[in-house]
């Protein structure tokens, strides 16, 4: 029962996302508008860490089958994919790279952050 209701839990924070991401027009996605809302709710203390733990816990680790469907859906456009390869290849390197790099700087600034504090 404890895992349903720290389901239910993050599953509010996804509605309100959704909610915000209908009455605000900013060409940003409603996920990332229930993970901000989140974030901000457990900086303040509205929501406990122990009351989301297990559960986000459980869903960062199935996350990689959340990209099956993506995937699938992908082959389903092999024949576009396969026409325009060249020009996929030529933005998709770089801005992985570019992901990387700023992803480990950003990783590197926080670990430097609770180093320090």
């Amino acid at each position: 029962m404890k895992y349903l209701f720290q389901f239910l839990r993050i599953l509010v924070f996804c509605l309100l996302g959704e909610l915000l991401h209908f009455y605000v027009p900013l060409p940003i996605p409603a996920s990332i508008y229930g993970l901000v809302l989140l974030l901000l709710a457990l900086k303040a203390g509205i929501v406990k860490l122990h009351q989301v733990k297990e559960t986000a816990n459980f869903l960062t680790g199935i996350f990689t089958l959340l990209f099956i469907p993506g995937a699938a859906g992908v082959m389903e456009l092999w024949d576009l994919l396969e026409a325009n390869w060249l020009p996929l290849l030529i933005a998709l390197v770089p801005v992985t790279f570019l992901v990387f790099g700023v992803s480990g700087r950003v990783t590197q600034w926080i670990a430097g952050r609770k180093r320090h504090a």
